[in-house]
């Protein structure tokens, strides 16, 4: 059975096919929500957020092939909503223990902190670009219709963005050199 039809059938209810297109963009989903939030437990959290609000609302979906961007445009407001509750929570601490929000995207895996770094270096619109294309698999046009940018914009901060991260590491093209 196909993507189309696995989503026509979870929008008549059908929670075997819904469980089917989780498992199809579990991995995608978690991979984002990592890279935007910064660790392990935020980015379960987020997903599961996602996947809740999916399930509930996927009647609503008009069309079967939106079905990756839309779910997606879900995961961008669950891990927007998980950051803004985080703000608020140490924005109330005292004043010892507030520290700020960029230690929201501090990694836990040492494995990932050059990488993490990397992003950070990025602001935030060009950070949404490169997470929703490299990691989530988006392309330019898709992007385009989840951040309401032109697909030209898209290119061009991807592009940008890469190139910052590129710096980063002391990465040189060939264009470059």
């Amino acid at each position: 059975m196909n993507e189309n039809e696995l989503v026509k059938k979870a929008k008549s209810g059908d929670k075997e096919a819904f469980c089917r297109l989780y498992s199809l963009y579990k991995d995608r989903l978690y991979r984002y929500a990592y890279y935007r939030l910064g660790n392990v437990d935020d980015a379960q959290d987020a997903v599961s957020d996602c996947v809740v609000r999916a399930y509930e609302q996927i009647k609503n979906l008009r069309k079967a092939e939106a079905f990756p961007s839309w779910i997606f445009k879900i995961l961008r407001a669950a891990c927007s909503d998980y950051v803004k509750l985080q703000i608020k929570q140490r924005e109330s601490e005292s004043l010892d223990t507030v520290k700020s929000s960029s230690d929201l995207f501090v990694t836990i895996d040492e494995s990932k902190t050059e990488l993490r770094q990397a992003l950070d270096t990025l602001s935030g619109d060009e950070r949404e670009i490169v997470l929703l294309s490299v990691v989530a698999g988006f392309t330019s046009k898709e992007i385009s219709k989840l951040t309401g940018l032109t697909a030209g914009s898209v290119r061009s901060k991807l592009s940008r963005s890469i190139s910052k991260m590129r710096n980063f590491f002391g990465v040189m093209t060939n264009e470059e050199k």
